[in-house]
């Protein structure tokens, strides 16, 4: 061998077998750390934590079920407070209507006051009392429905008197007076006169069969004494 000859290197022999478990667990090593790296990156990185978003899961349920609860009850409250609030404009819609009832009935009485007391001082009578708007009609051939207005000018007196109704007929060919109320009437009361200014009186009279009304005379009476008369013809 001469001074100019390569150098040599000597290497060790390792058996394939041996090569094969080694590029084994290389491989296995490497896939491991892949996926405790992709572990770590989703979790801390990406905030990816499965366990976590099942708690998450889970925690917004209960809060959809709250909210659900919470606005059905909501939902509930508002329709009994409207339905209380319809109710309450119905009564005051029927508050309305009777005030305005009121108010009418009011100035029609405002009215009449002031009418019967316009003729007090010169329609009375000689003692007082007088009859004003005796009025008469037929409503089948035996029966006649009056109306009157018995008035008194004596102030700060209580009259209690009668009301006694003539009614003149023709039956029979014959003229007839039939006085109510009769001797054995059933219903006196009708006919009694209470009032310290004015009393409004009427009534349906019922006569004999095939009796043609006439005329209508209203007496007031006060212990058997007429105070006043006034007369109608039909």
């Amino acid at each position: 061998m001469s001074i100019s000859a390569p150098k040599m290197t000597i290497k060790r022999h390792m058996p394939w077998p041996l090569r094969a478990v080694f590029l084994a667990v290389v491989v296995g090593l490497g896939g491991a750390l892949a996926m405790l790296a992709y572990d770590l990156g989703r979790n801390n990185f990406a905030g990816l934590n499965p366990d976590g978003m099942r708690d998450q899961v889970v925690e917004l349920k209960e809060q959809v079920k709250k909210l659900s609860a919470e606005r059905e009850q909501l939902s509930t409250s508002a329709n009994a407070a409207e339905s209380q609030l319809n109710i309450e404009r119905s009564a005051q819609a029927q508050l309305a209507g009777q005030i305005k009832t009121l108010v009418t009935e009011n100035n029609k009485l405002k009215e009449d006051l002031s009418f019967f007391e316009s003729l007090l001082p010169t329609n009375v009578g000689v003692d007082g009392i007088t009859i004003q708007r005796l009025k008469a009609e037929v409503v089948v051939p035996n029966q006649v429905r009056y109306q009157l207005l018995a008035i008194q000018g004596e102030k700060g007196r209580q009259f209690v008197g009668n009301l006694q109704l003539a009614v003149t007929v023709l039956q029979g060919g014959k003229s007839v007076i039939i006085n109510f109320p009769e001797q054995n009437a059933t219903d006196p009361a009708r006919y009694k006169l209470a009032f310290k200014y004015y009393q409004r009186v009427e009534g349906v009279l019922t006569l004999p069969e095939g009796a043609t009304i006439k005329a209508i005379q209203a007496r007031v009476l006060e212990r058997g004494q007429m105070r006043a008369q006034q007369s109608v013809n039909l």
